[in-house]
């Protein structure tokens, strides 16, 4: 943590001078997730259909290509957005339970938060205080014990439409990258897989500016994940292809 002190050196006017990403805004997760699954699904189904088939797989590919973008997306989109209103609502049910004892039992409430102040370092008399002056407000209480006991901020709750609709847009663009070369009329696998690998290193790089692993590092995760599968998917189109000519 950076700062600057107060003239006679004490912490007491120290001030703040950085500050973190909002962690549960409900968009990060889906719009990666779905980046990186429509590059990798849709690369990989054309990389199958490239294998199982000979001559001009241009129809095919382009064809399987964007129903692969569509019905991706739906269905990336559908589950996200079933799984956080799920997630919320369960979240809900539980802040509903926390809600109803403070305005039950709120004595006993109050000795919890002490007790978890005291269990994380502060002296006794000192968490008592501060346990009761959050009590004196039942709304601010709620968002304490929310934050402390069920790590949650009620009033920051992810969003399933937010959820649904970055995994539907973030999936629908991964998944056009592989598409794009043949939409454009180059019926070549090695264009497609050149550019979705590239486009694979460049999200895994983006991404890792979030976390502590070097830009290269999750740059080459990405596109290792993406050649595997896309040469998986590829051999296992080419066998079944042998097998059904």
């Amino acid at each position: 943590m950076s700062g600057l002190a107060s003239p006679d050196g004490s912490a007491a006017g120290a001030a703040v001078l950085h500050e973190h990403r909002s962690l549960a805004g409900g968009w990060l997760r889906p719009a990666v997730f779905g980046a990186m699954d429509g590059l990798v699904s849709n690369l990989a189904l054309i990389a199958g259909i490239v294998g199982g088939t000979s001559g001009d797989h241009s129809n095919e590919v382009v064809l399987a290509g964007l129903a692969g973008l569509v019905a991706g997306a739906l269905s990336m989109a559908a589950g996200e957005y079933t799984s956080v209103a799920s997630q919320s609502e369960h979240i809900r049910a539980e802040i509903e339970i926390e809600r109803k004892e403070i305005a039950a039992r709120p004595r006993a409430e109050e000795a919890e938060l002490s007790q978890l102040y005291v269990a994380r370092g502060i002296t006794p008399a000192l968490a008592d205080q501060l346990a009761a002056e959050i009590h004196a407000d039942p709304v601010r209480a709620l968002e304490v014990h929310s934050r402390e006991e069920l790590g949650v901020d009620p009033a920051n709750l992810p969003s399933p439409l937010v959820a649904g609709a970055s995994s539907f847009v973030s999936f629908a663009l991964g998944a056009a990258v592989p598409l794009l070369p043949y939409a454009l009329g180059r019926d070549n696998l090695w264009a497609a897989l050149a550019l979705s690998l590239t486009a694979l290193f460049l999200c895994g790089a983006v991404v890792s500016r979030l976390t502590t692993r070097s830009w290269w590092f999750g740059g080459l995760r990405q596109l290792v994940l993406g050649a595997v599968a896309a040469g998986l998917t590829y051999l296992i189109g080419d066998l079944v292809g042998m097998a059904i000519s």
